[in-house]
Formats: structure tokens, sequence, C-alpha cells
């Protein structure tokens, strides 16, 4: 059993001042996280969504991580793989140069960029996400085989070039997908490669997207493999506040998801922006489920269709509470079939102590409970 964090830097004071805060209290999260014995630290990129995601340039804040680091890995996911995004020679050479810094730690996860904030920003076609994405990772399988490198397609073609530098490890870094809904889990499947399940509606959730992308595995013909060497590794993401109180650590990790839920409802869907009041001690599992109801209702008045998967952020029964809240919920997630942990925790309104604290926890009881476990 693996267990990682995952960043976004979300924020809800956007100054110049607090991201330049918020950025660093994110590397010092993730070199304390290698402290507290997690195995990987994943960045996503993201492009434009004001609050809910200021990690813009993933491969630079890894690499700084890397640097203030010797053994956790760098999880480089997702990348966006659409072809206006990132051009896809550009992310081998990018991901070669992060693996060979952190000497041979880089895992790449790929991503579409689905927003029409992030995909009108650089002029790409929301058609073309999937197609591209798939073609970028075949570029990445193949680019350092040989010599030489040459690709030809309707979208790209070029002669043989060396492209430098080589990654250290061969043929490339292991790749993952981000996952969300239930056919990006059979395509991962499909492409042989691991399942990064980004969701907040819980174990039962985790079980049913685990069974299609283990469904998926066996099924697969090996005609739509993207690399020679599978990755069939499945993480499931664990919201998270540990705090001796477990109460406060409800309240915390309750309006911490809250604006979480609020900034996706807002640019991935048609909510307003996020709330951005302080957490003045009140009833927070309350507000985040009248919080779902307005946008409920809000898609309801404009006749806009929507279906249980848009609300399913909005549920806070998650690992918020003491260590032993947090145990029970990880053993869910393993029942579910997870290979590993995603902890977030780096919610917009969740204060720096209290991630560090969390991170804490985890390294102290509840990590150490399941490597107990697996030692017998």
């Amino acid at each position: 059993m693996k267990f990682s964090l995952i960043f976004e830097a979300q924020m809800v004071d956007t100054s110049r001042a607090n991201e330049r805060r918020v950025i660093h209290d994110c590397v010092e999260q993730a070199v304390f996280a290698e402290a507290m014995g997690f195995d990987a630290v994943w960045a996503v990129e993201h492009h434009s969504l004001k609050w809910y995601a200021h990690m813009s340039a993933p491969e630079i804040f890894l690499s700084y991580v890397a640097a203030r680091t010797s053994r956790i890995r760098i999880g480089h996911g997702c990348v966006l793989m659409p072809h206006g995004f990132n051009p896809p020679v550009r992310v081998c050479e990018r991901i070669a140069m992060l693996d060979i810094l952190s000497n041979g730690r880089l895992d790449v996860g790929g991503g579409r960029g689905a927003t029409r904030q992030e995909t009108s920003l650089f002029g790409v076609d929301p058609d073309d996400t999937y197609p591209e994405l798939e073609e970028t990772m075949r570029i990445i399988s193949n680019a350092w085989r040989d010599e030489t490198f040459e690709w030809h397609s309707d979208k790209i073609d070029f002669a043989p070039h060396p492209i430098v530098p080589r990654p250290v490890q061969e043929p490339h870094p292991p790749l993952f997908l981000a996952c969300t809904k239930k056919d990006t889990m059979r395509l991962a499947a499909e492409f042989g490669v691991g399942a990064l399940t980004l969701g907040f509606a819980g174990p039962e959730e985790v079980a049913e997207l685990h069974a299609i992308y283990a469904q998926g595995i066996k099924e697969r013909d090996g005609s739509r493999l993207v690399s020679d060497v599978a990755n069939d590794h499945f993480s499931a993401l664990c919201p998270t506040i540990v705090l001796d109180d477990a109460n406060d650590a409800l309240r915390i990790g309750a309006r911490g998801q809250r604006f979480f839920a609020e900034a996706i409802s807002h640019w991935y869907g048609a909510g307003p922006p996020p709330s951005l009041e302080v957490d003045d001690g009140t009833d927070q599992v309350a507000a985040i489920e009248a919080s779902k109801d307005r946008l409920v209702a809000r898609l309801s008045e404009a006749n806009i269709p929507y279906s249980p998967t848009t609300t399913s952020v909005y549920n806070p029964e998650h690992a918020y509470g003491d260590a032993r809240t947090a145990i029970g919920y990880t053993e869910r997630l393993v029942d579910a079939g997870a290979d590993e942990i995603m902890c977030i925790m780096q919610m917009g309104t969740v204060p720096h102590a209290a991630c560090m604290e969390t991170i804490r926890q985890w390294g102290e009881h509840v990590i150490p409970h399941f490597h107990s476990r697996e030692a017998h």
C-alpha cells in the first residue's frame, strides 16, 4: 500500500502575496510528507482556474520539491496532454529532465484539461482532447527507444530527431491517467496505464470504479496499449483532515471541501464562484449540504441537466476526524481496491497548520497501521 499527497494550490485570497505564501506552503508540506513516510507527491496542472488551482507549472514546483527531498516519488500529474496546452515533444523533454533531476523518481499522469476556461485560453478544441491525449502518451512511450525518433500522424509529422535528454527510468517513467468518470477508467485499463481516481463520492464509488478498471484489464486485447510496459496501479483520492480534536477536523475538512466543491461547480459547470467567507466555527456539514441544494436549484431553474455525479463532490463523509477515523476510512478504500491512498488536504480554506498536523498524524499513526498490517 502506497500513500501520497496531491496539490492543486487552492486559495481563497488570490492576491500575489498569498499566492506566494500558499505555493511555498505546498512545498513545505511536500517536504514534510517525505519525513513522515509518504511515498509520493502529485501536482496537478490547470490554467486560469482562479481559486481552484493555481498550479499552472507543476513541473517547476516538482523540480523544487525534488531538490529538497531524496526518496519520495515525484508525481507530475496530471500533465495536460492536448497539443495546444503542451506540444508532445516538449512534454517528453520536461519529464526526462525532471526524472534526471529526481534521480528516477518520476511518475507521469495525463489529463485533458476539460474546462472551457482552459481550452479557450489555449485554443484547444474540446473534441480533440481525447485523441490528442492518447497520441501524446504514445509519443512519450516511444520517444527514447532508439537514437532518433520520428512521428507521422494527421496532427504531428516530423522526420527522425534525437529527443534529449533521456529519462533515468527505461523506457520511460510510469504512466497514469486522471480518471473522474467510468469512461476514462475504461480508457486507462485499455491504455495499460495507472488510474488516478479523482472524486469525492466515497469508497462505494471507488469500489465501482475499481471493478470497471479491473474488468477492463481482464478484457483488454492489447490493441490500445500505449506502451509495452503496462502499469495497472489504482490510486484513490482520500480527502482528509486529521487532528486530535475530531470535531474540529470535521469542521475544517467540511469547510475545505465546500470550497473545493463550489470551485469545481463554478469552473466545470454553471455554479457561482465559491464562497470566500472565513470559517466562523458554524456547522460546516450543514453548510455543504445547503450549498449542494443551492446548486441543484440553480441548475433546475436554468434547465441544465445534472446527475448524482454532479453533486457527489458535496459529500463530506471522508477521513475528517482523529487518526482512528482516518484508519477506518482508509481501510474502506483498501477494501475497495486501492493500491495507493492519494490524500488531499490542501483545500482552499484549510489552514497550513492543519495540513501540517494532518501529515504528521498520518505519518505517526495511519501509515504505520497499514505497514504493520502488511508485515503480518
